[in-house]
């Protein structure tokens, strides 16, 4: 799989390759992307052949800007506000789809709502511009294991699934946008991510929480997802045998541990959130037993990192691929 630093020949290159239905692994500030051409359910559905994806499992569909995304969903006032206050950045809107609307079935997993995305990294951005096309681009992994925060995570994990990677060195973000559905009274978080559940609240007021057994609406909404190979054990207060630990905040870690390896030492959630991917995969090595973390605390984008470990954390299936 080429890997190649963004310039803006590579860009372009990119942006011809999507045009032709293939498939292009490109950073976003949150995470890589694995992206197609929306438009082609040929592409769309590559995706799912490269990741080895559930089809009932929707994709995030990425747009230049509010005016783009009107084109494809039923754009109300609340959703021209919420563009204006946090596009383009970490936030994802799920609105019903027009009837017209040109993106692949497929990319919503059949359902009447369409997943959308503005995303503010630059490289992002100039790749919309170059293919032209809106782009559906979930996280650049295998289904259910770590997401990717660097070029060499998607190469490692995909190998030549993608006709180019657009490398553009760590992600800023490190961990996925934030999900909210804007088909329900009051909106529902589906997923917390970059825009944390406070900063929509002081916005919006009151946000529900999705029903238990509801339908999968948008991505990472599974039970186990974001998974390691080896187990992963929350709120760790002491060693077990084997064991490394991702540690946080300020306090010395309990002793015992193979390997410690810290997403914050002064407590900071958005550096916590930053690193939580690449020093999973770190420590996703079969010299350990397992992984361990500290307690993160729940507020702000602690509980979008909270997510992501619980579901990494989530017994898996035999077959689930989070154990290849």
């Amino acid at each position: 799989m080429p890997l190649a630093h963004a310039t803006p020949e590579t860009i372009a290159q990119a942006g011809m390759l999507l045009r032709s239905g293939a498939l292009v692994a490109f950073p976003t500030e949150t995470v890589y992307g694995l992206g197609a051409d929306a438009t082609n359910e040929r592409a769309v559905a590559a995706i799912f052949a490269a990741k080895a994806r559930p089809h009932f499992n929707p994709l995030i569909v990425h747009v230049s800007e509010a005016a783009e995304a009107a084109r494809y969903a039923a754009f109300g006032t609340r959703a021209e506000q919420l563009a204006d206050r946090f596009w383009p950045g970490p936030l994802t809107l799920v609105l019903r789809r027009r009837s017209d609307c040109p993106i692949s079935l497929l990319a919503s997993a059949g359902l009447d709502t369409v997943a959308l995305r503005a995303p503010a990294h630059p490289v992002a951005q100039a790749l919309l511009r170059a293919a032209a096309r809106p782009l559906a681009a979930p996280s650049a992994n295998r289904s259910g294991r770590i997401s990717p925060t660097e070029a060499g995570h998607v190469a490692d994990e995909l190998g030549d699934a993608a006709a180019l990677i657009l490398d553009h060195g760590r992600t800023p973000v490190g961990i996925e946008s934030t999900v909210l559905d804007l088909t329900v009274e009051p909106p529902v978080l589906l997923r917390p991510g970059g825009v944390t559940l406070e900063a929509l609240e002081a916005f919006l007021g009151p946000i529900g929480k999705p029903a238990p057994e509801g339908a999968i609406r948008a991505p990472g909404m599974l039970a186990s997802h974001y998974a390691p190979s080896l187990p992963l054990r929350l709120e760790a207060a002491a060693a077990r045998p084997g064991e490394a630990l991702l540690a946080f905040g300020p306090y010395a870690p309990p002793p015992g541990f193979a390997e410690v390896l810290w997403l914050s030492r002064s407590g900071d959630l958005i550096e916590a959130a930053g690193n939580l991917f690449a020093l999973l995969r770190r420590l996703d090595r079969p010299e350990f037993s397992g992984i361990a973390v500290m307690p993160i605390p729940d507020t702000g984008l602690g509980r979008a990192i909270n997510d992501r470990l619980a579901r990494a954390a989530a017994p898996r299936s035999s077959a689930s691929p989070a154990r290849a």
